[in-house]
């Protein structure tokens, strides 16, 4: 009788030290009963083809992927999922029973899943974006399909956010322009732009956040973003990106195993581990 093969994954980047994905997926496994083993790759630019054919040719089932190689897979995989395709980035490659490999975008539903798990409604709200980049773009298309009243972009180089908001017209109501001419009165305030990186706050007027208004912030870490102590300062409730990182690989172990994890716990581990070691 043969052995049972352990289901083998993992997450590839440069960096990558600092993922905590193998202790999100081992914990998702243990959680659902599920026998996979996950490890870190450290992959060296211009690498990640290489790589990815010899993990899939070795029998490897799956992969997440992150930093500077989100392109590369999406050129890599046989076929994309539709938000995939309109993310123009993936982050999650799986090898299907024909040995083709689906290319997934889902940073976006890990986003869309964490408002939900937060209690923030979307449908018939209206939403601000602040950046133009990657990140937007991945989380574009599964909050419109949420259904929100109106999407604004807003970014540094208005004409940047002015072409995303073109090229997904026919998705939902978008409008765009530049932060210093940001309309008032949002529900929801997204920062999505690199700017807390440097601990610095996109320059937004404080009218931007309006009644009962959530502001979320895709950077996490032990201590409120400078954003979210502005946010905060204005009036609204905050959040930061851990549980997105935590909901887009629920979804990414969701469409390996075919099984949905409980993100609460993992999510609330985490927490208690960055705010130790801090």
């Amino acid at each position: 009788m043969d052995a049972t093969v352990t289901d083998s994954y993992a997450v590839v980047g440069n960096p990558i030290e600092h993922s905590r994905s193998p202790e999100i997926h081992t914990a998702f496994a243990a959680q659902t009963g599920q026998d996979i083993c996950y490890r870190k790759h450290l992959v060296e630019p211009g690498g990640f083809v290489a790589f990815a054919r010899d993990f899939f040719a070795r029998g490897g089932c799956g992969l997440n992927v992150t930093v500077p190689f989100k392109l590369d897979a999406c050129a890599f995989a046989d076929e994309l999922t539709p938000r995939a395709r309109a993310a123009g980035a993936v982050n999650t490659l799986m090898r299907r029973a024909d040995g083709t490999v689906l290319g997934d975008n889902t940073d976006g539903a890990g986003l869309v899943a964490d408002l939900h798990r937060l209690g923030w409604p979307l449908r018939g709200r209206r939403l601000l974006l602040l950046g133009a980049g990657g990140a937007v773009r991945g989380g574009l298309l599964p909050l419109l399909e949420e259904r929100p009243a109106l999407v604004h972009i807003a970014n540094r180089t208005a004409s940047k956010a002015e072409r995303l908001a073109e090229e997904f017209a026919g998705s939902g109501n978008l409008s765009a322009g530049g932060l210093d001419d940001v309309p008032p009165g949002f529900d929801l305030i997204i920062n999505a732009s690199a700017a807390s990186l440097a601990d610095e706050v996109p320059p937004l007027p404080a009218s931007a956040v309006g009644n009962h208004c959530g502001a979320y912030d895709m950077v996490y870490g032990p201590r409120p973003t400078a954003f979210m102590r502005w946010a905060a300062a204005a009036g609204a409730e905050t959040a930061d990106g851990l549980g997105m990182l935590v909901g887009q690989a629920a979804e990414s172990f969701y469409l390996w195993r075919g099984v949905r994890p409980d993100v609460a716990p993992v999510l609330e581990q985490l927490r208690r581990e960055m705010q130790l070691s801090a």
